[in-house]
């Protein structure tokens, strides 16, 4: 005997075998035992959840031997050749093959004659979208008015391209996506049943590569017990998907917590390693994120077939709730992005960079993972001569296109001071401007050098000049206007690293470094801490002692 594939085999018989759409069955039940039935139905859907599958058992309802019901015997001779696809009264019909208006135009003439052997002719018509139009009108007469003994059931993936005049003589069901948990429940049912070996990892894996679709996953299930030998193993399993070890996205993660850059390279080459899907993986990191956001914001919430559990709640409370926000956007843009990369390593890892680059709460780089004590106070900047300024402009950002602006000021707080040639504080404007994320990491990178009417210039080195872009700008123009109460331009200009050497991204790490000396002086000087190093040789790990915020005393 020939060997019948899973998802032939495992093919629903009745409406009780089906996984999921409970929503249809019961309207479709309801229908049936009150004997209330339309005459013409469409399922909706993507491939695999089902519709095909509805139809057939509808079909057995209908024209079942032992009576019409919801639940068919299964065993009489209408429902054996429906099960076997060779029931005279159920015409199956394949509209993607056939388009034509000739092909409706048999399926017209045939509807008038009584069905040969069943109470009902049923006409099942798969992926109904892809009829022409004219076939759509040939059609419609019919589908409105059809013969007592004939019912039509339609399915189609894309609806939107049916015309409204049959979807309004139509009942409609959509049938939902698939959850992981119900497909990975009836693959543990299956290979129950088949007395076939698995791994829990294994059916995750599969069940997350199903993207929804039953019909995908038990043919990716039969793919796996052939490349496993007869068993299913996680690591064949994410060898066969190209994918990657939910421990390696995890410590991806714990990377980025870390604000290591060099662990987190070495993540990324021992992922490449295994040749994997990297949209996939960034499909895992957002995942992942996903389940620690729960973790953080819903209390009681605890993931459920992580296999790593323990990892994620600590990881849950080593990443700020805005940073997984950022992370997860990152990853998803990322995900859309990984086509326009030179390669797709390429575009994985620049993803993966730029959460390390990026954190919505303030401007400084995210490897420096503590907060900086704040800046000593230090007297304004004077602002340099136009002729230096004018020298540095010669790679300048392209001026803006962008209308005037109007001269009506809005209303602005207390005010900003200002320095001997009127500039504002640079390091003030920007926190009375609320700039975060992207906005501050430019803003907290550049120098206010000049004022040139409406217009504010700052400088930035070559390697920030790429943040320098719309619409960025233009909403930084709109808050550092209503920061100051009058309207404004920004125009950024290239600059020599000295010559951006105090930004308030650089004071502020300059202030990190000295707080975190101090820490590590205080804690050297510390009597207990040198008698421990005289008596027992211990000795301090510089990296385990940290300042603490607004002083320069150590934790």
């Amino acid at each position: 005997m020939s060997y019948q594939v899973l998802a032939r085999k495992w093919r629903p018989r009745k409406f009780a075998e089906l996984v999921g759409q409970e929503h249809v069955v019961r309207a479709l039940t309801n229908a049936l035992d009150t004997g209330r039935m339309h005459h013409a139905y469409l399922f909706t859907g993507t491939r695999g959840v089902g519709k095909t599958t509805i139809a057939r058992i509808f079909a057995k309802s209908l024209n079942c031997e032992r009576g019409q019901s919801a639940d068919p015997c299964g065993e009489c001779a209408v429902c054996t050749a429906v099960d076997e696809g060779r029931f005279v009264d159920l015409l199956e019909i394949d509209a993607a093959s056939n388009t034509g208006v000739d092909d409706v135009r048999e399926v017209i003439e045939n509807a008038q004659y009584a069905p040969s052997r069943g109470r009902f002719k049923v006409y099942l018509v798969d992926e109904v979208h892809m009829l022409s139009k004219n076939a759509f009108n040939a059609l419609l007469k019919t589908l409105e008015e059809p013969p007592p003994h004939v019912k039509f059931l339609l399915a189609t993936t894309d609806p939107q391209k049916l015309p409204v005049t049959v979807l309004s003589r139509c009942l409609k069901f959509n049938l939902k996506r698939l959850l992981p948990e119900q497909i990975s429940g009836q693959m543990r049912h299956i290979l129950g049943a088949e007395n076939i070996a698995y791994d829990d990892g294994a059916i995750g894996e599969l069940a997350r590569a199903a993207d929804g679709s039953l019909r995908d996953g038990l043919s990716l299930l039969d793919q796996a017990i052939a490349y496993g030998g007869g068993a299913l193993h996680a690591e064949d399993v994410r060898n066969m998907l190209g994918s990657v070890a939910r421990g390696q996205v995890l410590g991806v993660l714990d990377a980025l917590a870390a604000g290591d850059g060099e662990r987190l390279l070495a993540e990324c080459t021992q992922i490449a390693s295994y040749s994997p899907d990297f949209g996939g993986v960034l499909d895992d990191i957002a995942s992942v994120l996903h389940r620690l956001q729960l973790i953080q914001l819903i209390p009681g919430y605890r993931p459920e077939d992580d296999g790593g559990d323990d990892a994620l709640l600590a990881l849950a409370g080593r990443i700020a709730p805005e940073d997984v926000q950022l992370y997860y956007q990152i990853a998803t843009a990322g995900r859309r992005d990984l086509a326009l990369a030179p390669d797709a390593r390429t575009g994985f890892e620049m993803a993966l960079l730029r959460m390390l680059a990026f954190r919505p709460g303030d401007g400084v780089p995210a490897a420096r993972t503590e907060r900086p004590a704040p800046a000593p106070s230090r007297p304004a900047a004077p602002a340099p001569a136009r002729p230096a300024a004018a020298a540095e402009r010669q790679h300048e950002s392209p001026p803006s296109s962008r209308a005037a602006p109007a001269p009506t000021p809005t209303v602005a707080a207390a005010p900003i001071s200002r320095d001997e040639h009127g500039l504002p504080d640079w390091e003030t404007l920007i926190e009375r401007a609320g700039l975060r994320g992207p906005f501050g990491l430019l803003a907290q990178n550049a120098v206010l050098r000049e004022r040139d009417g409406q217009t504010l210039v700052l400088a930035l080195q070559p390697a920030h000049m790429s943040l320098a872009v719309e619409p960025m700008v233009s909403q930084m123009e709109e808050r550092i206007g209503q920061a100051l109460g009058e309207r404004i331009r920004l125009r950024f200009v290239n600059a020599s690293q000295a010559a951006v050497a105090q930004t308030p991204a650089a004071r502020a790490a300059q202030a990190h470094d000295a707080a975190q000396a101090a820490a590590e002086r205080a804690i050297e000087g510390d009597p207990l801490v040198q008698s421990l190093k005289r008596e027992f040789g211990a000795r301090v790990l510089p990296q385990s002692v940290k300042p603490r915020d607004n002083e320069s005393g150590a934790v």
